[in-house]
């Protein structure tokens, strides 16, 4: 409105300008005229009007043709714009609602803006239900803590992604894969976008894989530990029929018959833990107690392919980590195997395993002297079906880098042809024995 009045006004003082100075001129010039010229004289004053009316009328058709071509252009670029930002606004729309994640958006203090349809239907309710649901509801005790912290974290501009766990009603759980993006505005942030998505039944074929593979190992270990456990029962039959032939006890040899019973329950119940199906607890275990364990299954498959296995403790302290002592066992228990029988038949074969502390991290390292691998087949461990063996499923390393991943460390190969391969698993180190809450 204001910018009509400013080009009108411009107009209107240009024409009385125009018109000022042409009366001036003209009477001037008619004065001059006539002294000189009466027919001159009556001939200008006859046409002074009309010739004012035509330059007048050029000079306001330039000056509004000139206004009004910017005006039109100005339009245009508008209307270009508008249709620009409605492309957007479907653009965003479409990526909005059509989007198979949950999306949200969130103001500042954490209320509920919009949803698409993914969103109702992965929290169950509708948006006029979110608009006023407090997602304490959902979250509990530490998952409400670290998803805001997220949250708070997203106000500097950052984002991020997590995943979490969500309770709704009916003792229903999901799984959820969450990521959280600022939404920024003259470079300030002015909300949050969740987009969430429902991992809960891939969380559940990973374990699946896990347990089958762990069923895998315990099935190629049990002819091994069958090997090893009737050694113990061929002693204790012996000192049976000889106390049954000779009638006497001989305390020497109860002593040898109790601690070969020891070591069949040990090795049993070792197994019987491998195989239980537990709940998953990330706890603070002592990484040498887990590898010794471990030692006491392998030692059966290693004797029975000529393989000797040392270990070493380099720590002169307890290392302990976070994790779930199951887990751990099963990618040690499938490292130690693949080094066991990558030595061929026949040949001397030695299996090195080494508990070193490397500042804020424990390092288990895995040694053979077995036939090696080319370094392009390293680049392809851990892949699910590539195996370097002839019936290998490829699983097992994909399961073991799963695990370690899961227990926020990682696995490193190196190896040579013919001399053998290392491998390095590293694991966080914690200080305490307190116990953690249920991971995901």
């Amino acid at each position: 409105m204001k910018q009509a009045k400013d080009i009108a006004l411009r107009v209107t003082i240009t024409y009385v300008l125009l018109g000022i100075l042409w009366i001036v001129l003209s009477d001037y010039f008619s004065m001059a005229l006539t002294h000189e010229n009466l027919n001159m004289y009556i001939y200008f004053q006859r046409y002074k009007g009309w010739f004012f009316v035509f330059v007048t009328g050029i000079i306001l058709f330039l000056s509004v043709y000139r206004r009004t071509h910017e005006l039109i252009e100005s339009n245009k670029k508008l209307t270009n714009k508008e249709r620009q930002l409605q492309i957007k606004n479907q653009h965003y729309h479409s990526l909005f609602e059509q989007n198979p994640d949950a999306v949200f958006e969130l103001s500042l203090d954490g209320d509920v803006v919009s949803v698409n349809g993914e969103a109702e239907g992965l929290l169950e309710s509708t948006y006029e239900e979110l608009k006023e649901v407090n997602f304490s509801q959902f979250l509990q005790g530490e998952e409400m803590k670290r998803v805001t912290d997220h949250f708070f974290e997203t106000f500097k501009g950052f984002a991020s992604t997590f995943e979490t766990t969500i309770h709704l009603p009916n003792n229903k759980r999901k799984i959820l894969r969450c990521s959280l993006v600022p939404i920024i505005v003259n470079r300030k942030v002015t909300g949050i976008f969740a987009i969430a998505r429902d991992i809960t039944l891939i969380k559940e074929n990973e374990e699946m894989v896990v347990a089958s593979e762990k069923l895998s190992v315990i099935g190629q270990l049990a002819a091994a530990v069958a090997h090893e456990i009737r050694n113990p029962l061929t002693s204790l039959k012996g000192f049976i029929q000889l106390m049954q032939a000779t009638n006497t006890i001989n305390h020497d040899h109860l002593d040898i018959m109790l601690s070969e019973v020891d070591r069949i329950d040990l090795i049993s119940g070792e197994m019987l833990i491998l195989g239980k199906q537990q709940e998953i607890h990330f706890l603070h275990e002592r990484l040498d107690d887990i590898l010794r364990q471990v030692l006491v299954l392998m030692e059966a498959q290693a004797n029975l392919d000529n393989v000797s296995i040392s270990y070493e403790n380099l720590s002169e302290k307890p290392i302990y980590v976070l994790g779930e002592s199951n887990q751990l066992k099963q990618v040690f228990i499938n490292i130690i195997k693949n080094a066991v029988e990558s030595i061929p038949k026949g040949e001397n074969g030695r299996v090195s395993i080494t508990l070193a502390p490397h500042g804020k991290d424990a390092h288990v390292i895995v040694k053979d002297n077995g036939v090696g691998m080319e370094p392009e087949r390293i680049e392809h461990l851990g892949e699910p079906f590539y195996s370097t063996k002839e019936k290998g499923t490829g699983l097992g390393l994909a399961v073991c880098q799963k695990i370690i991943e899961r227990h926020k460390g990682h696995i490193h190969f190196k190896s040579e042809k013919q001399k053998g391969t290392a491998v390095e698993i590293t694991l966080p180190v914690k200080e305490s024995e307190t116990t953690s809450d249920f991971a995901d």
